[in-house]
């Protein structure tokens, strides 16, 4: 999830959240990776069933979609979405972007393969190869994990759907600023989607004021809301 600096060197533990599944909590922050009322819950709520699901629903043809995750953290949403595409097949090529990659031993200690009951080499091959370098996980799941942060992304109509999950505004307010939103519709194609855990009402309005259409949808276990933002 996370983005700027989140100096690395601040106290970082692995924390157990309402469904059983783990987290990573940065403690100056008091700030998670994923939600406390359920990382697991969050991540397919949010992100497979509001975005992923839902792109596929509207659009059922699509032979190939692009992905691209903005705050690439645990690897979670990757996981779930390889998981997903297993189910019903079709090419992806998913970019995932961070600016401080998550610790080899914080991954391990999260035991997110055995929680999903999924062999481990899917969650392995999400974490192994270089940054930098596209490689795939699947014969139809083509991944690319960019160093970067967020405010470098100039890509243009090249992605379908939008995971954003950056930590939240309360600590890392430059990361939902409406130049950020900006260059996300920029890089969604038309009728591209962007789904977030996030539903603050300057966010909502930051998003709108760059040209998506946005959704106020029922939130997942413990949030009353999040957004949908689509680029009509």
């Amino acid at each position: 999830m996370p983005n700027k600096s989140t100096d690395i060197n601040l106290k970082r533990s692995i924390v157990t959240t309402s469904d059983g599944s783990k987290t990573i909590k940065i403690e100056a922050w008091n700030e998670q990776y994923h939600s406390l009322h359920g990382a697991l819950q969050e991540a397919r709520y949010v992100y497979i069933e509001a975005g992923y699901k839902t792109y596929l629903n509207r659009y059922p043809d699509q032979t190939s979609i692009s992905i691209l995750e903005m705050g690439f953290g645990t690897g979670l949403n990757t996981l779930l979405t390889v998981l997903e595409s297993m189910i019903k097949p079709i090419e992806i090529n998913y970019h995932g972007i961070d600016a401080y990659p998550v610790k080899v031993k914080e991954l391990e200690a999260l035991q997110y393969p055995s929680l999903l009951g999924c062999e481990p080499s899917f969650f392995n091959a999400i974490h192994k190869e270089n940054w930098g370098e596209e490689y795939k996980i699947l014969p139809h799941f083509k991944l690319l994990k960019r160093r970067e942060v967020f405010t470098k992304i100039k890509d243009l109509s090249f992605f379908d759907i939008i995971y954003f999950d950056a930590f939240g505004p309360r600590v890392q307010p430059e990361l939902w600023e409406a130049s950020i939103f900006e260059n996300m519709f920029q890089a969604l194609k038309p009728n591209g989607i962007l789904v977030t855990y996030c539903a603050k009402g300057s966010v909502r309005r930051n998003m709108q004021s760059v040209g998506f259409k946005v959704e106020r949808l029922p939130g997942p276990p413990g949030k009353r809301e999040m957004l949908r933002a689509s680029k009509i």
